[in-house]
């Protein structure tokens, strides 16, 4: 099991997804911001390394404005010797990463200029996790999307969307349930539809679960990963924030709450991303308990 955090260390002074506004751009402009960024990222890594969290997802900014139009500059040519080097230390220290684009991107939206937007988008993150030389273990995970009015139809046409998609797209794709809309049932049956992998949300789940089984949907979650092909389940874990509107992910983690939840499936191999919001400082936390069940 792996266990890591999202996208910003809050202990090493620095971000993996500076960026800028697009009425600056400059191609100039952009190469600075992508230099910091991969620096940082690299800088991110060693620390992880040095501490055992061997689960990361990347920034989707480290490359801004990748999938804009004004973006013509060829990035993966021209970064294509660090985003080897980087993606080297990847695979040699066996880290998991992934990559989630923003809520905006919707494959199953009314909009064909949307979708259109959102292609482009999971392009770039494939783009990325391919010039990193990663295996399909590295996944890009989103949500189904909007329901509209009708979420029989929108479930539909997010699977006819699927399946014009590139196949560098495809192949890393995985999808999860979300805290209104799309319940682990949901994904179940869009992934027995398409075989997509469900990427399991422990705290959406509690949120939206419409009377379903915790441990029986993880379990059928789990099912839908083909361990030789895309790695072990990946599940995204965080709790409710003690003061703060029901949805809202704790700003540090409840130790009983993950040893419960470690305890309820022991049974199953995934790797745990922890969506809360001190990241660094509870993922080491959430390692430490974690060693310490399985020294019992």
């Amino acid at each position: 099991m792996k266990i890591g955090y999202p996208c910003i260390n809050n202990s090493i002074g620095c971000t993996s997804s500076q960026t800028f506004r697009l009425k600056s751009y400059s191609e100039d402009r952009l190469k600075e911001k992508i230099d910091a960024n991969l620096v940082c990222l690299q800088k991110t890594l060693e620390y992880n390394m040095a501490h055992r969290l061997l689960f990361f997802r990347i920034a989707s900014g480290i490359i801004p404005f990748a999938s804009h139009p004004v973006n013509t500059f060829d990035w993966q040519e021209h970064y294509r010797g660090k985003l080897e080097t980087i993606g080297e230390y990847i695979s040699k220290n066996k880290f998991r990463i992934s990559v989630h684009p923003d809520q905006f991107t919707l494959i199953n939206s009314l909009g064909d200029d949307i979708f259109e937007r959102s292609k482009r988008e999971l392009q770039y993150h494939a783009d990325l996790l391919d010039c990193l030389n990663l295996d399909l273990s590295a996944k890009i995970q989103i949500h189904v999307g909007g329901a509209y009015g009708d979420k029989v139809k929108s479930m539909a046409n997010f699977i006819s969307r699927y399946v014009t998609l590139d196949n560098a797209i495809k192949r890393r794709l995985v999808i999860e349930n979300d805290e209104r809309l799309y319940t682990a049932g949901d994904c179940l049956s869009i992934s027995r539809q398409t075989g997509i992998p469900v990427l399991f949300d422990v705290f959406h789940h509690r949120i939206n679960h419409q009377l379903e089984s915790s441990l029986d949907y993880f379990a059928l979650a789990h099912q839908t990963w083909n361990e030789e092909r895309d790695g072990v389940m990946m599940v995204d874990y965080s709790s409710q924030k003690l003061i703060g509107k029901k949805g809202q992910h704790a700003e540090s983690i409840d130790e009983e709450d993950f040893r419960s939840f470690l305890l309820g499936t022991q049974e199953f191999d995934f790797d745990i991303m922890l969506e809360i919001k001190d990241k660094e400082v509870s993922a080491l936390k959430a390692l430490e308990i974690l060693n310490d069940a399985r020294s019992r």
